[in-house]
C-alpha cells in the first residue's frame, strides 16, 4: 500500500503548492472561475464550513470592494442617472470577489488539511534564507502560530471587550516544531511549480 501524500512530501512542498495555487487563482478566466467554485466541495465539509466562515468575517471587505469596482471603474452605467454603477465595474468587481472568495476557502482547505506542526516546519524552510539577512526564522515561526491562534480566537465584534482581558504574553509555553529532510521530489515539484507559473504568466 502506498503510504498518503501527506507523508511523501515535504511541509515546505505542500505550503508552495498553496502558494502556487493562491497565484493560480488570480490568473483565471471567467469560465475558470466559475469551474472552481464547482470544484470547492471536493475540499470536504470541514474546509466549507471553515471557508464559510472565513468570507463571513471578511464580509465587510467584500462589500466594500465590490463598491469600489462597481462605480470606479469607467464604463456603460447600468442605469439612466448620476449614481448608477457601470457594466464594466459590477463585472471586475465580480470577478474580485470571486478571487478573493476562492482564496480565502484554499486557506481553510490549507488549515484543514495541514497540520499546524507540519506548517510551522514548512514555513521555517521557506523562512532559513532569511538569516543571511540578519533574520530570525525561529521568531518568524512563532509569530506565525501567534497569528494563526488569534485569527482562530478572535471574538465577534460585540465581544470585542475580551481582547483586553487576553494576557500580553505565554509563559512557559514551548514551541515544537518537526524537522524533515528536503528530497529530490520535493524539489522538482516546487522547479515544476515555478516554472508553470512563469509559463502561464508569459501566456
Amino acid at each position: 500500500m502506498m503510504p498518503p501524500m501527506n507523508s511523501i512530501l515535504h511541509p515546505a512542498t505542500r505550503l508552495s503548492a498553496w502558494l502556487a495555487l493562491l497565484a493560480l487563482i488570480q490568473l483565471l478566466s471567467e469560465t475558470a472561475l466559475f469551474a472552481a467554485f464547482l470544484a470547492v466541495p471536493l475540499a470536504g465539509r470541514a474546509a466549507m464550513r471553515r471557508g464559510g466562515r472565513l468570507i463571513w468575517r471578511a464580509r465587510w471587505l467584500l462589500v466594500s470592494l465590490f463598491f469600489v469596482f462597481a462605480w470606479g471603474v469607467a464604463g456603460d452605467p447600468l442605469w439612466d442617472g448620476a449614481f448608477s454603477p457601470t457594466r464594466e465595474g459590477i463585472g471586475a468587481a465580480l470577478q474580485h470577489l470571486a478571487r478573493l472568495s476562492l482564496s480565502l476557502m484554499s486557506v481553510a482547505a490549507l488549515l484543514e488539511t495541514l497540520p499546524l506542526a507540519d506548517m510551522l516546519a514548512g514555513t521555517r524552510v521557506w523562512l532559513a534564507p532569511c538569516r543571511r539577512l540578519g533574520l530570525d526564522a525561529d521568531r518568524g515561526v512563532v509569530r506565525l502560530m501567534l497569528a494563526l491562534r488569534y485569527v482562530e480566537t478572535l471574538p465577534r465584534p460585540r465581544d470585542w471587550k475580551s481582547l483586553l482581558d487576553l494576557p500580553e504574553s505565554i509563559d512557559g509555553e514551548t514551541v515544537e516544531i518537526t524537522h524533515q529532510r528536503m528530497r529530490r521530489i520535493d524539489g522538482g515539484i516546487i522547479v515544476g511549480l515555478l516554472a508553470g507559473l512563469l509559463l502561464l504568466g508569459l501566456y
